[in-house]
């Protein structure tokens, strides 16, 4: 690789990757500095230099002034080797030091003679002289390799973290590219993303090359590149379907309370509007259920509860316990969130829910602790109930 094409191909990787150059050819000097050191074995101090604008490729080695050695006390490489084959090496802290007084003439020049070559120069300046062997361009080409790819992949995942970054609890479209024992991996167009299959909807099938809707739940960057977890299963994925299939939602004519859900088996969600005459709940459901359809058959057949939400935590509670009617809401304790809701016998197994289901998921849904009685249990607390 001659010094054009290395330039044509700095070029090409910085418009492509939008790396900045500057970053390529620095990394590209520190690269080619230890693939110098390696290849031709130097001990030496060396610097290497890309001209930016020809791409030539030039190495230096380079020596520190310092004082006299005699002068200064500083010993120099042979008596240092005499000095520690006669002293123990447990004693860390004076062998440091005297490795620090070292005068070694690969690295150093005295004044006296730094002076025959540069008449004006001082103490802790350097000389520099150019080393470039002639066979340097194929070192330089196999080093430039190694750090193009890298920095292609820090690039790559870079470019992934700036675009996913900002994801995480969104909504996000992909190809179901492979699957193993655990996981799916989701093609999201530039990287992939884990499905784990304890994350997708009981009782769903998922299938190799189908297009697919996830939610994010994690974007993150680890050693092995950007991380990016994905759930069908998370109550925020509902949430997320009813603001693509609702255009109030995304208007915010309509807003979202709040989302409960037991995946695979009901969902609850809390709409309201301070609009006038916006009907929450009716256009959530859309005419015929038209719209609520579109969400239940994304979820797999889930069954959806919309209800209204309601400033009042008595009304509130109410309308999340649906499908139960005549209930007599009572809040027990206002800072702790705790209600009595007390039925009827005809509406006491629709209040609780099969394996108490309905009762959960609404307490989720208001963040009230709520317990169900019947008419009789309320009249053993004493609380009578006119009906």
């Amino acid at each position: 690789m001659n010094s054009k094409e290395f330039k044509k191909a700095v070029d090409v990787l910085s418009s492509e990757k939008n790396i900045d150059k500057d970053y390529i050819y620095n990394a590209m000097e520190l690269a080619l500095t230890s693939a110098y050191k390696k290849n031709y074995k130097s001990l030496s101090n060396v610097r290497v230099d890309i001209n930016r604008e020809t791409g030539e490729i030039h190495v230096y080695s380079f020596k520190t002034v310092v004082e006299d050695p005699d002068e200064m006390g500083i010993i120099n490489s042979k008596e240092i080797e005499e000095y520690e084959a006669t002293h123990s090496e447990e004693d860390d802290e004076e062998s440091e030091e005297v490795r620090a007084i070292t005068f070694d003439p690969r690295i150093h020049l005295t004044l006296d003679e730094a002076k025959k070559i540069v008449p004006n120069i001082k103490i802790g300046e350097t000389i520099e002289e150019e080393v470039t062997p002639k066979d340097f361009g194929r070192v330089a080409a196999s080093t430039a390799k190694q750090v193009v790819i890298q920095k292609i992949r820090e690039a790559e995942r870079e470019n992934i973290m700036n675009e996913f970054s900002d994801s995480e609890g969104e909504l996000a479209v992909g190809l179901v590219a492979m699957e193993d024992v655990r996981n799916y991996y989701i093609d999201l167009g530039k990287t992939q993303g884990i499905l784990p299959k304890s994350e997708i909807i009981p009782g769903e099938e998922i299938k190799m090359g189908s297009t697919i809707k996830v939610y994010i739940t994690k974007v993150e960057n680890n050693s092995k590149g950007p991380l990016i977890l994905l759930s069908r299963n998370h109550y925020g994925f509902v949430k997320r379907l009813f603001e693509l299939e609702i255009p109030e939602i995304n208007e915010g004519i309509i807003l979202v309370y709040s989302v409960a859900r037991e995946a695979g088996v009901r969902t609850k969600i809390a709409v309201y509007s301070e609009v006038n005459n916006v009907d929450a709940v009716g256009s959530c459901i859309g005419e015929r259920g038209s719209r609520i359809n579109n969400i239940i058959k994304e979820l797999n057949g889930e069954k959806i509860d919309v209800v209204l939400y309601d400033k009042e935590s008595n009304k509130f509670i109410e309308n999340a316990l649906s499908p139960a009617k005549d209930l007599h809401v009572f809040i027990t304790d206002e800072k702790k969130n705790e209600a009595l809701v007390v039925v009827n016998n005809d509406n006491l197994s629709l209040a609780i829910g099969k394996k108490g289901l309905n009762v959960r998921l609404a307490s989720r849904l208001t963040h009230f602790k709520i317990d169900v009685k019947t008419l009789e249990q309320a009249r053993e607390l004493g609380i009578n109930i006119v009906e």
